[in-house]
């Protein structure tokens, strides 16, 4: 049982570390672009690369892991996050913090898909419970540095020693990791990997549409991960405030993700709660829009969002017969959403480039969710399998 515990906590720790490289910028973004003399597209760039990373190297870390092992793995994977979050503190060219942006994002992706492999590999029969102290931990890390970048760049009176800080957390999840989890000890496991010989469903079209659906919300997420500050800054509202507000997005999203399962069993529908979470977005963001208190826009904002990633994660499980079959679809969804997730901190910000103004960003972004609404009635056109299916094949 202690063993259990402690392995649960190396978890926690480790997926702590998933989200301050990324969250960490947006409150100093201001900063960041007046010193460095950043242009809206380039600086989306700080957080584009790790999501874009996260897509790209996620089915190399799955073939890492079959080789080397997850816990090796993961154990490395955190030291690079260190490393490419320590040597922010050298911070001083644009190209220099977008190369620190690129070693921390292979740190993150090399982490993401091997976790729940490891779950699945040291929890067996407690995967939901364990999926949700993940979940927990990923919201918590982006909670964290989202809301205390802005004071750790006033008590040091620099950015980069403010976004270098979140490097210690890494240091100490790798030793601990080191320490528990002894990756030296445990030979390499292909199944609990995720190897296995179902193919990627490339010639499915039910897998596109999945992607699709991933991809939609991702562009999203990380688009206000990255511009929300900034949009509420371009409101007339102050600093403080705008740091305010994303922390609010951030913590929001930790009850969300616990309450999700709850919500499912009760009313399993995908589509009742995919469309909710939706709307709720159309409503944070027509708030926005209208100047209407940004806080409370930010919490409908980050209700939805919050809901929209669990919810995406089950309908690759939803769509297929068989833990192998899931995994394959989960693979194919994640790595190329990711990709297309990339592309939203970008696109907004070209589009601020282009105006000088993020009210057409904001506009966009109403658009995507409603494109976003239409994809989510085809991804859930299928017969849905039980609840208890659901959980036992998770």
């Amino acid at each position: 049982m202690k063993k259990q515990f402690l392995i649960a906590l190396a978890l926690f720790i480790a997926a702590l570390n998933s989200r301050p490289a990324i969250n960490s910028i947006a409150p100093l973004l201001d900063n960041i672009r007046t010193d460095l003399g950043m242009s809206g597209s380039v600086a989306s760039l700080l957080t584009s690369i790790p999501v874009l990373c996260m897509g790209l190297f996620s089915p190399i870390a799955v073939k890492a892991g079959r080789k080397w092992g997850i816990e090796k793995v993961i154990g490395v994977a955190l030291m690079i996050i260190a490393v490419g979050t320590a040597i922010r503190v050298f911070s001083n060219s644009v190209f220099y913090l977008l190369v620190t942006a690129l070693i921390a994002g292979i740190g993150i992706a090399l982490i993401g898909p091997l976790l729940t492999g490891f779950i699945k590999k040291n929890f067996p029969k407690q995967v939901p419970s364990m999926i949700s102290l993940y979940t927990v931990a990923l919201t918590l890390g982006a909670a964290l540095s989202s809301g205390l970048s802005a004071l750790l760049q006033r008590s040091f009176d620099s950015w980069q020693y403010s976004l270098a800080f979140w490097a210690i957390i890494a240091v100490v999840a790798a030793i601990l990791w080191w320490q528990i989890v002894r990756p030296n000890d445990a030979s390499p496991n292909p199944t609990a990997a995720g190897a296995t010989g179902a193919k990627l469903p490339w010639g499915n079209g039910k897998a596109w549409i999945l992607m699709l659906s991933f991809g939609l919300m991702g562009m999203l997420f990380y688009s206000y991960t990255a511009w929300l500050p900034q949009i509420i800054q371009d409101m007339g509202f102050s600093k403080s405030y705008s740091a305010t507000s994303l922390t609010l997005f951030v913590v929001i999203q930790i009850p969300v993700s616990l309450l999700v399962p709850l919500l499912l069993q009760r009313f399993p529908s995908r589509r009742l709660w995919l469309v909710a979470c939706s709307t709720l977005q159309l409503i944070g963001l027509l708030l926005l829009m209208l100047k209407v208190e940004p806080a409370v826009a930010a919490l409908f904002i980050g209700i939805g969002a919050g809901g929209s990633f669990p919810l995406n994660l089950l309908l690759p499980i939803d769509a297929t017969t068989s833990a192998q079959e899931a995994t394959s679809w989960s693979a194919m969804v994640q790595s190329v959403g990711y990709v297309i997730g990339a592309s939203g901190p970008i696109l907004f910000g070209k589009i601020h480039d282009a105006t000088d103004s993020f009210a057409s960003a904001v506009v966009g972004m109403t658009a995507i969710v409603l494109l976003m609404v239409i994809v989510q009635f085809a991804a859930t056109a299928a017969k849905r399998k039980p609840m208890q299916t659901v959980l036992q094949t998770g």
